[in-house]
């Protein structure tokens, strides 16, 4: 496995860069944010950045296969031993994804396939994205939800799985902010 950041981070650019660059500014600052963030999860921090990078990558028109992207793109990391079990389970499962899953109908395959997991790493991975707008700005988690009901529009599959995914979204940013408060950063 080869699943540097450095890496991670020309993974991201090749597939996302030039064929979505509005996603790929979404990228750029998840993945800043979670270099600032990296400090709260200790050994693991090469694995958030490295997350962060590819979190997206499955909506990489050459790696799409379901239109699920973090199920195509977890499966595509895999496939191209971009990444190990650990670091594909954190792309597939990013914020809440399991939720979307369900609306799609791939919620046990992507229980099956992929472990969620439950972390610092993951929840500070779910803060970086969940808090950073679609042209890479800052934005508190809620003002985040808006802008993707708003882009999406009420009746969208996406806006539907937020309904239900929203609390265990805000948990997770909530735990994650109590880790950025007890720790200088």
């Amino acid at each position: 496995m080869v699943g540097t950041v450095e890496r991670a981070a020309r993974l991201a650019e090749q597939h996302l860069g030039p064929a979505l660059p509005r996603r790929w500014r979404h990228v750029r600052s998840v993945a800043a944010k979670a270099q600032r963030l990296s400090p709260l999860v200790g050994q693991d921090a090469d694995t958030l950045v490295a997350a962060a990078w590819l979190h997206d990558v499955g909506y990489a028109p050459d790696i799409v296969a379901t239109g699920f992207h973090s199920l195509d793109g977890a499966r595509w990391l895999l496939r191209h031993g971009a990444a190990d079990l650990r670091l594909a389970s954190l792309v597939a499962h990013h914020s809440c994804a399991s939720y979307e899953a369900d609306e799609r109908g791939l919620g046990q395959i992507l229980r099956s396939e992929f472990f969620q997991e439950e972390s610092p790493t993951s929840d500070a991975l779910w803060y970086a994205d969940m808090t950073t707008g679609p042209d890479g700005q800052d934005l508190a988690v809620g003002e985040r939800l808006a802008e993707i009901r708003e882009r999406y529009g009420p009746d969208s599959i996406v806006t539907r799985f937020w309904r239900g995914a929203e609390p265990a979204l805000l948990e997770a940013v909530s735990r994650t902010q109590a880790r950025m408060a007890t720790y200088p950063m």
